[in-house]
């Protein structure tokens, strides 16, 4: 009879380096929200995975950074904290192209893998966006990476494309104790509805709006009506989708000029933001959803814990 094998396991790494975007590849449903931008995930997002071999319960983080403002610190906070309490930690590393082209180990990325090294659960170095990087470029990265653990094992995936997401995998269930499951077989992820809404919303005003908006807003979800959520029959003209779910959020921003740019002249930017958040929620929750959409100004809400506390934080 095979070992069933389970555990929990912290994807860390710097802002960017795709842990949403292994997380999802993984699960093999949207759990984390995905955007170009740095430090989108903002506080531990569990996605499980089933393989017959075993369950993999996998913890999204942060990035970690240099911290500054309540908002920063509490999600570097998240990350360690996540670190702390998992049976095995992947750290995520990118190749990052020096002056020549070559990628090299930032002092910064040097610096996190001795934190990191400290931790007590055992760690795996993952180096990721490999399809980015010709071969023989990268080899020399991948040696000098090695050379900072005393095992020097390194695994090579893309998270985009899949590839040496399943290698990733399996040698992440080799590492994890035997034992049963630790969630039911039709669990992959313990967020509920109303706090991935509140995600969704929050991913279309990351991919809309100008770079001075995303760390400064916050999507707060006030109301989740489900009460029209009846089955009725589909069709393909509607994809399928069965009842209605009315939902009202609020984004929260930090000054007048961002709640500006959020709502566009004459609303147009708020109502494309709207349009696409509302076709993931309908995907989503597989029901046609009526979106209501607000935005407030909340000063300076990501500097302080009463900030934080106001949008849900």
């Amino acid at each position: 009879m095979s070992l069933h094998r389970s555990g929990v396991v912290a994807l860390l790494g710097r802002p960017n380096v795709g842990k949403s975007t292994l997380l999802n590849r993984l699960v093999g449903e949207k759990v984390a929200i995905v955007s170009p931008k740095p430090q989108t995930t903002r506080g531990r997002i569990l996605g499980v995975v089933h393989r017959p071999e075993g369950q993999v319960a996998l913890v999204d983080t942060p990035g970690i950074h240099e911290a500054k403002g309540a908002l920063h610190r509490t999600m570097v906070e998240t990350a360690l904290a996540s670190a702390e309490e998992a049976d095995l930690v992947l750290l995520l590393v990118e190749p990052v192209a020096g002056k020549d082209g070559k990628p090299v180990l930032t002092p910064a990325t040097r610096e996190l893998v001795e934190r990191l090294s400290r931790l007590r659960a055992p760690m795996l170095l993952v180096v990721n966006k490999v399809d980015a990087v010709d071969k023989p470029l990268l080899l020399p990265f991948v040696a000098e990476l090695a050379a900072l653990r005393p095992d020097g094992e390194v695994l090579l995936i893309s998270a985009r494309t899949g590839d040496g997401v399943e290698h990733l995998l399996h040698t992440v269930l080799a590492r994890l104790p035997e034992g049963p499951p630790l969630f039911d077989p039709g669990t992959f992820t313990d967020q509920q509805e109303r706090g991935l809404a509140a995600e969704l919303i929050r991913e279309q005003v990351l991919r809309h709006t100008r770079q001075e908006v995303p760390h400064a807003a916050a999507v707060v979800v006030e109301e989740f009506d489900e009460s029209e959520r009846a089955p009725r029959p589909g069709s393909a003209a509607t994809g399928g989708l069965q009842g209605l779910v009315r939902i009202f959020a609020t984004v929260f921003l930090e000054r007048e000029s961002q709640k500006a740019i959020v709502i566009g002249k004459r609303g147009a930017m708020l109502k494309t933001i709207g349009t696409d958040a509302r076709k993931a929620l309908e995907r989503l929750l597989g029901a046609h959803v009526y979106l209501d959409l607000r935005v407030k100004v909340e000063p300076r809400w990501s500097e302080t814990e009463a900030g934080l506390r106001k949008v849900g934080l």
